[in-house]
């Protein structure tokens, strides 16, 4: 077990506390004594130094900001006596040198995926049904009803059956009965028999945009549908279209030819205004979407290399613990994926802030660093031209639990990228292609970045929390892991992972982030299947390019 305090690096003056810490408490730390002279609740930071208004507040080694008033030594670091502050970065230097983990061990290992024809490799085999402009989101929804139920892809109906009992005792006249009516769990249904067993699901992506928003919106929605269409993951497409909108057909196919010049996928384009009937468009499309999906069904899962793996690097409801636990073990986990060819996507760019400079550093060459550099600083303009900031990004639950100022959450944030170079920076929403860790510039909103993440290419995303969030995808599985054995005990419908056996002491971040990838390749070959897909939590937000954190 270890101690109650941790501190992250030789350079801190503040300490971490693992567990609740009472005021009057002496804490030791490297071979010093303090004592605290207020309560200190877990996750939460106090001062191991006495510190005047102005002092550099030191965590992870980083500055993540200053002193409003002074704090004495042994006082916990609140909003009231901290602000958010950042040290400068300068432009990429040298070489970076990086000590890989050993991976002998994980050479030979494979998993089973779909190989696509253009060599990309898949993690599940879906059929995507999307619409161009919100106006044939309703159409989507009448697609949705006659394939589900029938192909057997919908999900149980328990609170249907629960609402049908309700009905059953008010018909009957049982007042006293459906006043204590309450369900003790939620019962396990029998798997329906799907009637394309090699096909994983047909996925609905409903979404508001399209029309009415600024071209760029429509470049960029038109963009990330592309990236969806030509997703390892998805092995065919119907979009819809009413005809008149921005994002017309021509952008799609033009985004898609960017992404494969050879493109082969089955895609069947339906528009509205050319069509005689409402009806006639959405029988046709019936039609062809399950001939498709025929075609579909005849792909088969086959050996392949961890390094045919994109991982998506994801924290959302993130704690005081999410940087010590669960953040720093997936990092491992990427720095494992990225040593035996595999690739690797750190986005949320406001989670970025003050840990700049680290990244410079890492990055494989001048010009990725410079377009790094380049876009972090549009995002934190356009942030201040809307009275905004990434100062601002800390939720209420973050600060509630110990992240108090955007660069203290950052330099957390940052450790899901592990210690790898970094070999490509993306701008919202490109397509990853490189090897190795790549930087996608998103929001830090949970569904936004894990849509733009998928639409990036990450075949498997990797979702640290705190506080647990249920945040899931279409079409890649989502791994949540906790930072705590706490949540993961109170929230075990939606936790994969529990990771707080670091914080006790019982597991290193290596340890645990070999684990990790052992769970990434049973869920990778279909073995497992994830919280989020049981749940069938299917969140798909593009973002539109205005300020989101």
């Amino acid at each position: 077990m270890r101690e109650h305090v941790l501190q992250i690096d030789a350079k801190d003056n503040v300490l971490i506390a693992l567990a609740d810490l009472k005021k009057d408490s002496q804490v030791t730390f490297n071979g010093r004594s303090c004592a605290l002279q207020t309560d200190v609740p877990a996750k939460h930071k106090f001062a191991v130094q006495d510190l005047a208004p102005g002092d550099p507040i030191v965590m992870y080694g980083v500055l993540i900001g200053k002193a409003v008033t002074a704090i004495r030594q042994g006082e916990v670091i609140t909003t009231r006596n901290i602000h958010h502050d950042v040290a400068s970065f300068h432009e990429y230097l040298e070489p970076y040198r990086w000590h890989a983990p050993a991976v002998s061990k994980w050479q030979q290992r494979s998993f089973l995926g779909y190989r696509r024809a253009d060599g990309q490799v898949g993690t599940r085999n879906y059929w995507i049904v999307l619409p161009l402009v919100f106006c044939e989101n309703r159409n989507l929804a009448v697609l949705k009803q006659a394939f589900e139920e029938e192909l057997g892809f919908a999900a149980p109906q328990t609170y249907r059956r629960q609402v049908a009992e309700l009905v059953r005792l008010s018909r009957e006249g049982k007042t006293q009965e459906l006043e204590n009516y309450s369900v003790i769990e939620n019962p396990r249904q029998p798997a329906r028999d799907k009637f394309f067993p090699n096909v994983d699901g047909i996925k609905f992506l409903t979404h508001e945009g399209g029309c009415g928003g600024t071209r760029e919106d429509s470049r960029n929605l038109c963009a990330l549908l592309s990236g969806y269409i030509h997703h390892p993951n998805v092995a065919g497409a119907t979009v819809l279209s009413l005809g008149c909108q921005n994002a017309q057909v021509g952008i799609l196919r033009e985004e898609l030819q960017r992404r494969d010049p050879g493109f082969k996928k089955p895609l069947l384009i339906f528009e509205q205004q050319q069509s005689s009937s409402e009806f006639a468009m959405v029988s046709q499309a019936i039609k062809e979407t399950f001939l498709g999906l025929v075609e579909a069904n005849r792909a088969a899962r086959e050996p392949t290399s961890i390094s045919d793996l994109c991982v998506g690097l994801k924290c959302g409801g993130s704690d005081g613990f999410s940087g010590i636990s669960a953040n720093p073990a997936i990092g491992h986990t990427s720095d494992l994926i990225a040593a035996t060819g595999g690739s690797g996507i750190l986005a949320e760019f406001p989670e970025l802030c003050g840990v700049e400079q680290d990244l410079i550093n890492r990055c494989t060459g001048k010009e990725v660093a410079d377009r790094f550099v380049q876009l972090m600083t549009d995002y934190a303009e356009r942030a201040k031209a809307v009275r905004s900031g990434f100062e601002m990004n800390p939720s209420p639950g973050n600060i509630r639990d110990g992240l108090l100022t955007d660069a203290m959450k950052s330099a957390g944030a940052a450790k899901k990228g592990g210690t790898s170079p970094i070999t490509a920076v993306r701008d919202y929403p490109e397509y990853v292609t490189e090897p190795g860790l790549n930087l996608l510039c998103t929001p830090g909103n949970d569904v936004e970045c894990v849509t733009a993440q998928v639409g990036a290419g990450a075949n498997v995303v990797l979702f640290t929390t705190g506080l647990g969030t249920p945040t899931g995808n279409p079409i890649s599985p989502v791994i949540k892991l906790s930072s705590n054995t706490a949540l993961a005990k109170r929230m075990p419908d939606i936790i994969d992972v529990d990771t707080g056996s670091i914080i006790s002491g019982e597991s290193t971040i290596e340890q645990t982030g070999e684990k990790i990838l052992d769970v990434v390749l049973k869920v990778a070959s279909g073995e497992v299947r994830t919280k989020a897909e049981l749940l069938a939590q299917d969140d798909f937000i593009p973002w539109k390019r205005g300020v989101s954190l």
